[in-house]
Order: structure tokens, then sequence, then C-alpha cells
């Protein structure tokens, strides 16, 4: 059962087409929203009221999504929602509370991506082969729900900004003159980055890896 649905959707995402899209669209959706709403809740229970006045607060993907951002982890693998603004100075323990804030988002996504592979284990253990093709659709779609789940977790970590992981990481060092010297290049340098991998088979975030290592590890625990 495991080989025939790893056929499937592995099928399914090394031929990216408009179906492959549509699958993979509502993890998209779901995966920004949460991981927002995540950064906002986070903030809220630590003190700060600012992305609660903004309306971010919620789980309407419309609160969150940029379209341009959207449209380019659709089309190109890589780009970003609307970012949740604090105040740092409203927050209980300033270090550790911006921690807890950046770590939020990725960390919903992980735990999307957990609940998308227990779904999808019962499916596979509960579909009867000869109805694979009938629900083929849905079953993409879930997978596409662990492996965009599992992509926001890692991008979001790698220790870069505007990236969580640099908040998550790096942030005792945001006064080093070195780190500050380079404030105004960090997204520079981190879309040359991602574009250079996208258009060559250099591997200089192993992301691909990772992502497929954290799916097989979920879907294992599973059972599948």
């Amino acid at each position: 059962m495991r080989k025939i649905f790893s056929h499937l959707v592995f099928r399914m995402f090394d031929n990216f087409n408009l179906l492959a899209t549509l699958q993979m669209l509502p993890a998209i959706v779901i995966g920004l929203t949460v991981h927002e709403f995540a950064h906002a809740y986070a903030a809220y229970k630590c003190g700060d009221y600012t992305a609660k006045e903004m309306g971010r607060l919620s789980l309407n993907p419309l609160r969150h999504i940029d379209p341009i951002g959207f449209a380019l982890i659709v089309f190109v693998g890589f780009g970003w929602a609307k970012p949740v603004a604090f105040n740092e100075y409203h927050l209980k323990n300033k270090d550790a509370d911006t921690i807890k804030i950046a770590a939020a988002g990725p960390l919903s996504n992980a735990v999307l991506a957990i609940i998308f592979s227990g779904i999808f284990v019962l499916i596979a253990k509960n579909i009867p082969e000869t109805a694979l093709d009938a629900y083929s659709f849905f079953i993409g779609m879930l997978y596409y729900g662990i492996i965009v789940n599992w992509g926001l977790f890692v991008f979001n970590l790698i220790p870069l900004p505007p990236l969580d992981g640099s908040h998550v990481f790096l942030s005792r060092c945001k006064n080093h003159p070195s780190y500050r010297s380079l404030e105004k290049w960090w997204v520079v340098i981190l879309f040359a980055t991602l574009f250079i991998q996208s258009q060559t088979s250099l591997d200089i975030l192993p992301i691909g890896p990772v992502v497929r290592f954290l799916s097989d590890i979920s879907l294992k625990v599973f059972g599948l």
C-alpha cells in the first residue's frame, strides 16, 4: 500500500501542472494562514495587542495572504505572506518573547504537517487499491498538505533575516556591528540564493532533502 501511494503522489509532485497547482492551493492557503495567526496569537499571549488590533488574530486567509507573495509560492516555490507586526516594548520578557513569537509560525506548520500525515495514512490504510483513481485528487491535496507545511517549517527556520529563524537563532547577534552592517542586504542575499538554487542544480539550501526526510518520518510515525 505504501509503495502504491508513494508512486501516485511523487508522480504528481514531479510533474507540476494545473492539476498539481489546484491540489497544492489549499495547503498553501492553510499553511500561510495558520503560520501568521500563530505569530499573532503568540504576540497576544506575550502581552502585545498590536496584531490583534490590526485584525491579524484571525483564521481568515484574506487577513494574511499577500497576493504577490502567494503567486510566487505557487509558481516559483518561494514567497511570503503579510508579516505580523508586534511592539517588543509591550512584551513581558523582550528577548524570550521575541523568540517565542518567531518560533510560533514554523511550529504551527510542523503541527499541520503531522496532522495531514495522520489523515493521509488513515486514507492509505482504508481505501482499496481499486478506488485510488477516484480519490487521487483528494490524496494529492493531503500529500501537498504534508509537503507544503514541512516546507514552510524548514524554510522559515533558515537563520537569515527576515525569516523567523533569524529571530530564533540570531536574536543575540542583532546588535553586533557585522550583523547590522549587512542588515539592508539580508533580503537581497536570501532571494538571490533562492533564485540561483531554483535555476541551477546547486543545492545551496538543502530544503528539499530535509522536507522529504521530515515527510517520510511523519508518515512512518503513523505506520505508513
